[in-house]
């Protein structure tokens, strides 16, 4: 299917140019009777012919990397130069380099892996040995590549393709505002290069947002316009279903009892990095074959994973979103969300793993109560802040400035500040250069009508979501109206179309296994070895590494916030507008596991509690309850100078810091010789910990063991 109603118009060459493009499919695919689905050749055939702009936008598997490498071989027959591939994953770059040489296109790439290589790479491009150099988008902006190497490349680019398009328009916590800075890539480009947007997840508000991003694609008034070509993105091998459970308890149970009949290989895809941790640790300790992935995996284990799954070694891999766009295994025969995407388009693109090439492949929902709140976490994380974003402008002039330099100046913690730099980046008003970054001295105004329209709309989606759970109607067909497909039909497999295909009953066993798994406690508390690097920029007298004789030791935690099992418990407990309370004896006695079970090297010989200003009476229950039941002296709260540490949730690390200096007090409390145990309520940036630590230290304390309710993260 073709919309809007454009094709390419017929040419002299049509014909000469389908049998080439014909010949060379073939070859791709190793298939001599291979043909092009409905809309491959149009594609081509706009690009090779008519040098044309197009955007494409079909399902997982219906060849759209086929367009690119045939469009390249032929352009570049032609004369062209290379073709640049911009693709925002590693693991989409290896499965794109590996189907390019089977038809016979030298492809190489430049990314963060591989720098060792980058010299060769680019000796090979002035030999012109290279026909499609793929890039991450954030490469597009790395000083030395955009000075040196990009103006070179712009003037013999042969075509420009933009894959997983959609990424522009992500708003969600795999924000890649890098993405938006292809708009000035294509002003640079010479006349008549042909640009090439593909993608298998876009609705109507994607789709314009992508060509709001990328600016106008066309060069002047007489240029053809963007030719859109989207296809049915119905997958009749999918069988879909929604299971609605009452907790985290019975949605691992559920697993537990039937991960084993589920069809061959798959993904279990959850919300958070912790949840996948502790699921993937749950089904390995019951016999189950699965690894857990996720963005905080290291790099070789994840690319050792990738190659598990495909090799079928493994039963699943649990995930996060990190494990998607570009990873290619065509019989993936099931895809389970413990909770769900925040909206369709991104379940979409996710369950588009399973079934590419197999008749049948099994996609189960099973939502959780939390999902809300995490949807609204991530999407407020990553949303720019007028005020932060001042700040940063304000605090960059000429001379370059360092990220971490920039971070003791302005409060705001490293990741949020790239992020945000990054999009000041691409808005123009800083600029990354050699030895960190400058402002550009280019007016900046925050566009709050943008950011106001992208939250509300993130806000349908979300509901579209809920819908889509709550549905009584055909779940496929519900996808592809929510993804603006106007083909969209009953599937007549789904759980609504044809009935409930997966069993609803959990084992006994299964149940009381997740509930003990739910149940565990106690996570570390890793303690702080290094003052941040800017400290004394804020009258902070100190520097470089952390006397051994200050430290703390490694601390506990009951769980993180964001556990599956206890995390639901203390969210509560710290929601806004939640009054103080004195500690329940239930939270009591999972604390006091936890410091049974905690190995400690001595035996704490007093306990000390933090002062609070926000949970008062929960921190010195917990205190005097654990030291009552540990048959200890409990010397009270540390003492508040000053007003007490001025420090808020959230700031950096050298603002934290500096809260927090000369605000602390051990001198009034009788601090015995030996081990000291030190309770708190929440632990965040672990810098409270880390200085009250240094107090107690310096009274006399031979050792300090941090313990908190709570980890956040």
């Amino acid at each position: 299917m073709t919309s809007p109603a454009e094709t390419a118009h017929p040419t002299a060459t049509s014909d000469g140019i389908r049998d080439q493009a014909l010949s060379a499919l073939r070859e791709l695919v190793g298939r001599p009777d291979a043909d092009f689905h409905d809309g491959q050749f149009e594609a081509i055939e706009a690009l090779v012919g008519g040098r044309r702009r197009a955007l494409v936008v079909q399902r997982t598997g219906w060849g759209k990397s086929a367009v690119y490498f045939v469009a390249t071989l032929l352009l570049r027959r032609q004369g062209a130069g290379p073709t640049v591939l911009v693709s925002p994953l590693l693991a989409l770059m290896r499965d794109q380099i590996a189907a390019a040489e089977r038809a016979g296109v030298r492809a190489v790439a430049i990314n963060s892996t591989n720098a060792h290589e980058w010299s060769d790479v680019l000796a090979q491009l002035d030999r012109d040995e290279v026909d499609v150099l793929l890039v991450s988008p954030e490469r597009l902006n790395n000083p030395s590549f955009r000075e040196q190497q990009l103006p070179t490349l712009v003037r013999r680019i042969g075509m420009l393709v933009v894959d997983e398009a959609h990424c522009i328009s992500d708003w969600g916590h795999d924000f890649r505002p890098d993405y938006r800075r292809l708009r000035d890539l294509i002003a640079r480009m010479p006349p008549g290069v042909p640009v090439l947007a593909t993608t298998a997840t876009a609705n109507s508000r994607v789709v314009a947002d992508v060509a709001e991003q990328l600016g106008s694609l066309t060069q002047d008034s007489s240029s053809e316009p963007v030719l859109t070509i989207r296809g049915p993105l119905a997958r009749t091998s999918l069988r879909l279903g929604v299971l609605r459970l009452r907790d985290s308890t019975s949605r691992l149970a559920w697993l537990l009892s039937h991960l084993d009949d589920l069809p061959g290989s798959g993904i279990i895809y959850t919300l958070t990095v912790s949840a996948a941790v502790d699921t993937a640790r749950l089904l390995r300790e019951h016999g189950h074959d699965v690894r857990a992935y996720t963005g905080q995996t290291d790099a070789e284990e994840r690319e050792e994973s990738e190659g598990m799954l495909k090799r079928n070694e493994v039963k699943a891999l649990v995930a996060t979103s990190a494990l998607g766009m570009g990873f290619d295994k065509p019989d993936l025969g099931f895809v389970v969300h413990l909770g769900a995407p925040s909206s369709p388009v991104a379940y979409y693109q996710q369950v588009g793993r399973a079934g590419r090439a197999s008749d049948s492949a099994d996609v189960l929902l099973l939502p959780g109560v939390e999902d809300r709140d995490i949807w609204h976490y991530f999407a407020t994380a990553s949303m720019p802040d007028r005020e932060r974003a001042e700040r940063v402008i304000g605090a960059l002039g000429d001379a370059p400035i360092s990220t971490p330099a920039l971070e003791a100046m302005v409060d705001i913690r490293r990741t949020p500040l790239e992020l945000l730099l990054k999009v000041l980046d691409v808005d123009g008003a800083v600029r990354k250069v050699q030895g960190g970054w400058i402002a550009t001295g280019e007016p900046w105004t925050y566009d709050a009508a943008r950011y106001e329209r992208i939250a509300a709309e993130r806000v349908a989606e979300q509901q579209h979501m809920l819908d889509y759970e709550q549905t009584a109607g055909c779940r496929m067909e519900f996808l592809q109206r929510a993804l603006d497909d106007d083909t969209a039909a009953p599937c007549g497999r789904c759980d609504n179309c044809a009935g409930e295909w997966f069993p609803r009953e959990i084992a006994t066993r299964a149940g009381a296994q997740a509930a003990e798994s739910l149940d565990r406690v106690g996570v570390p508390i890793e303690p702080r070895r290094a003052w941040p690097t800017g400290a004394d920029r804020l009258e902070v007298p100190v520097r470089g590494r952390i006397p051994a004789d200050e430290q703390a030791d490694e601390g506990r935690a009951l769980a993180r916030l964001t556990d599956l099992g206890w995390g639901g418990t203390l969210r509560q407990m710290f929601a806004a507008g939640v009054p103080d309370a004195a500690v329940t004896p239930q939270v009591l006695d999972a604390c006091i596991r936890v410091l049974a079970r905690w190995e400690w090297a001595e035996r704490p010989v007093a306990v000390v509690a933090m002062p609070s200003r926000s949970h008062p009476l929960l921190v010195d229950s917990l205190a005097r309850g654990l030291a009552e039941v540990g048959r200890l002296p409990y010397l009270g709260a540390l003492e508040s100078v000053d007003g007490g540490p001025s420090g808020e949730s959230g700031g950096n690390s050298v603002f934290r810091l500096a809260g927090l200096w000369g605000r602390l007090s051990a001198a009034r409390l009788d601090v015995p010789s030996g081990p000291v145990l030190l309770v708190d309520d929440l632990v965040d940036s672990r810098w409270t910990m880390t200085v009250a630590a240094r107090e107690l230290r310096r009274a006399g304390a031979t050792a300090v063991l941090p313990f908190a309710l709570a980890l956040r993260g």
